[in-house]
């Protein structure tokens, strides 16, 4: 695919912040991998990834020519899954007693209530553990009383004792076997994700914010060196902490004036599951100090077909923190209906967590969002979005209850 862009990127770090995920950082390698070829071979370029050497974090590098135009790049992931693994090392009971505690945590607060006004996706996604383990455990229940009714009919009172202790070992059985296939439900894995920012109201652990100030340092290092552009890319709740690092970085002064240029691309993002908390002053000060910055570029990247998206929902505005001066992020849709084939489409529309990965992914009829091409292409983010309308059916006005910011 042709860019009407002169080259303006020959090389160029990234950094890449994943959501709320357990999983080893390979698999955003090999995502990248095969998706990437699969794009380069359908829009025409040539791109080739390596493994990275060095460096304090899991990464790769990628060469690619676009347009007679080579480009290097070197991708690092921002780890979080171990702190991810720790939050979800929970018993079966704690995690119902999460269950509980989350579900009160946003229904009393106002927060899901608010939170409805946007899209139904994402509210959807977020039911559905409650469902899903409210299920598991009715179904469990029907075991026990129907194995303790068996033994009460057919042996009398010493039948219903021994019903009573099989039925409740069956219970415990069935219930770790709903566990054990988790895997395929994600019952679980979302509960622990939601429990996570609703334990502490929305404001970030501190295991969290130690992370994210060593993540600040690694961008600022790389700001100090003479690549073209640094690109800081943070997927669903990764953006949410690109916010809040991006916000930090800048207020201490570490974006040197004629270094790299500087980019934040959020994808797929959930900010209003956490903005919307009473506790997020952190968050919503450094969207409200974010969205005003000259010394970035923000573009939000999100999809009305990815369900567990707050699709076209500016995250700054809708949290009530819009200040005068806004300049960003620039929001529009990656489009799914439009950038991929009916046949493609068709394939994925029921696949709702591969979707919420699709801004990662190929798109076989792409238009103007190609996240290969802007994260290892000869061309910034601000030229490659210069001039680009904001998507009209974007919602950004002020639905948060809470508004109030850090000091």
């Amino acid at each position: 695919m042709s860019s009407p862009h002169p080259q303006t990127v020959k090389n160029r770090r990234v950094f890449y912040i994943p959501g709320y995920d357990p999983i080893h950082p390979r698999r955003y390698r090999e995502l990248y991998r095969s998706e990437g070829a699969a794009q380069a071979a359908i829009s025409g370029y040539d791109l080739t990834l390596k493994p990275r050497t060095g460096g304090s974090h899991y990464g790769w590098q990628i060469d690619t020519m676009i347009d007679d135009a080579t480009t290097h790049a070197d991708v690092e992931v921002l780890v979080w899954s171990d702190i991810v693994r720790d939050s979800m090392d929970a018993s079966i009971p704690g995690t119902y007693l999460q269950m509980v505690r989350t579900a009160w945590t946003y229904i009393a607060s106002g927060a899901l209530c608010r939170l409805m006004r946007l899209r139904k996706g994402p509210v959807i996604a977020a039911l559905y553990p409650v469902g899903m383990l409210l299920g598991q455990l009715l179904i469990a229940l029907a075991l026990w009383l129907g194995i303790w009714r068996l033994g009460s009919l057919t042996l009398g009172d010493i039948g219903a004792w021994i019903g009573a202790a099989l039925g409740a070992a069956a219970f415990v059985a069935l219930l770790r076997w709903f566990k054990s296939k988790d895997g395929k439900v994600f019952a679980y894995y979302l509960m622990h994700d939601y429990a996570y920012s609703a334990a502490s109201n929305g404001a970030n652990p501190k295991p969290l914010e130690d992370r994210m100030h060593h993540f600040q340092d690694s961008i600022a290092e790389a700001l100090a060196t003479d690549v073209d552009e640094v690109l800081v890319v943070g997927h669903s709740s990764g953006a949410h902490l690109g916010v809040s690092i991006l916000a930090d970085l800048i207020r201490a002064g570490r974006v040197p004036v004629h270094g790299p240029k500087l980019a934040f691309l959020s994808l797929g993002q959930v900010v209003p599951m956490v903005s919307f908390l009473p506790d997020a002053h952190r968050l919503r000060a450094d969207l409200q100090y974010l969205a005003a910055r000259e010394e970035l570029t923000w573009v939000d990247v999100t999809a009305p077909g990815d369900g567990c998206a707050f699709a076209l929902c500016d995250p700054v505005a809708v949290s009530g923190v819009a200040p005068p001066a806004k300049k960003w992020p620039l929001v529009f849709s990656a489009a799914f209906t439009q950038t991929l084939s009916a046949e493609k489409w068709s394939e994925l529309r029921w696949r709702f967590f591969r979707l919420h990965f699709q801004y990662m992914c190929a798109f076989d009829r792409p238009k103007d969002y190609d996240y290969f091409q802007i994260t290892a292409g000869p061309v910034t983010l601000a030229e490659r979005y210069a001039g680009r309308p904001p998507s009209k059916s974007r919602i950004d006005h002020a639905v948060s209850k809470y508004t109030s910011v850090a000091a």
